[in-house]
C-alpha cells in the first residue's frame, strides 16, 4: 500500500520536475551527437520477470522510439545506439538468436516510421545473412533518399571499438593500394584525419555526450576513437526504465560542464 502511494506521488511530481529542468536548459548547448549504451535489460528482467520476455530485450527495444523522440525535441542531430557488441556473440545460442530477431524487428519498426535517416554501423559480416542484408538495404535506402534536417540514427550492431579501428586502417591500406601507392607511401600519409575518413561514422560529428544506463561506469569500447573528447554520463536506471527525466538530467549535466577540448 505504501509503495503504491509513493509511486502515485512520483508519477504526479515527475512532469513538474521535467518542466523545471527544461525551463533551465540552454538548448543552444545541446550536444549534436549523442551516443547511448543501452545496458541493463537482463538485470531489469530479473527484477521485473515476464515469461514472454525473459531477458528484457523486448522491453528494452520498446524504449528506443520513445527515446529518439526525446532527442528530436532536444534538437540532437545524430544518435548512435549500441544494440549489439562483438562480445555479445559469446552469449548462449538461444539468447543470441532471440536478441538478433528482436534487433531485426526493431530496425524494421524504426524504418517504418519514416522519420529518421538510419545507418547500420558495425561488423556486418559477423551477423546472419538475413540481418546483415536487411541492414544494408535500410542503410542504402536512407542514403539514396536522405531526409533533410532529420535525425541521423546509427544502429551499432556487431559493433566493437577496436574492430572499427582495425577495419578503418585496413580500408585505408586497401584504398591506398588501389591508388597505386606503396606501403611506405601509405604509412607516410597516415594521419588521424585519414583514419577518421574510414570509420563507420565517417562524415558525422564525433559524439559530445555518451550515456550509459544501468550504473556501470565504463564504455566497453563504445566509439573508442570518436569519444576522445566526449563527456560521459552514467545513469543508474536500467535501459527499459530510462525516462525522459533521466535524459534531461544528462543534458543538464552536459550543459553545465566547461568543455575546454584540450585548450
Amino acid at each position: 500500500m505504501l509503495s503504491s502511494i509513493r509511486s502515485l506521488i512520483k508519477s504526479a511530481l515527475y512532469p513538474i520536475y521535467e518542466r523545471r529542468i527544461v525551463s533551465r536548459l540552454d538548448f543552444s548547448q545541446t550536444p549534436h551527437h549523442v551516443g547511448v549504451i543501452l545496458d541493463g535489460n537482463r538485470r531489469f528482467a530479473k527484477e521485473n520477470p515476464d515469461p514472454l520476455d525473459p531477458k528484457g530485450h523486448k522491453r528494452g527495444a520498446e524504449k528506443i522510439i520513445e527515446f529518439l523522440g526525446w532527442c528530436e525535441e532536444a534538437d540532437v542531430k545524430v544518435v548512435t545506439l549500441w544494440l549489439l557488441s562483438t562480445d555479445n556473440f559469446k552469449r548462449t545460442p538461444e539468447e543470441l538468436e532471440t536478441l538478433l530477431k528482436i534487433i531485426g524487428q526493431t530496425v524494421d519498426e524504426l524504418d517504418a516510421t519514416n522519420r529518421w535517416n538510419i545507418k547500420a554501423v558495425g561488423a556486418l559480416d559477423l551477423l546472419p545473412s538475413w540481418l546483415s542484408q536487411k541492414l544494408v538495404n535500410i542503410s542504402t535506402k536512407a542514403t539514396r533518399a536522405k531526409k533533410a534536417d532529420c535525425l541521423e540514427v546509427n544502429v551499432a550492431i556487431g559493433y566493437g571499438g577496436r574492430r572499427e579501428i582495425v577495419d578503418a586502417v585496413k580500408s585505408y591500406i586497401l584504398e591506398s593500394e588501389k591508388s597505386g601507392e606503396s606501403l611506405r607511401q601509405a604509412a607516410e600519409k597516415l594521419t588521424a584525419e585519414e583514419v577518421s575518413k574510414f570509420l563507420y561514422t565517417a562524415g558525422q560529428p564525433d559524439p559530445e555526450l555518451l550515456i550509459r544506463t544501468s550504473g556501470e561506469q565504463r564504455l566497453g569500447g563504445f566509439l573508442l576513437w570518436q569519444s576522445a573528447l566526449s563527456e560521459f554520463y552514467f545513469c543508474e536506471a536500467y535501459w527499459p526504465d530510462f525516462r525522459r527525466v533521466d535524459f534531461l538530467r544528462a543534458l543538464r549535466a552536459y550543459s553545465a560542464r566547461h568543455r575546454r577540448l584540450g585548450k
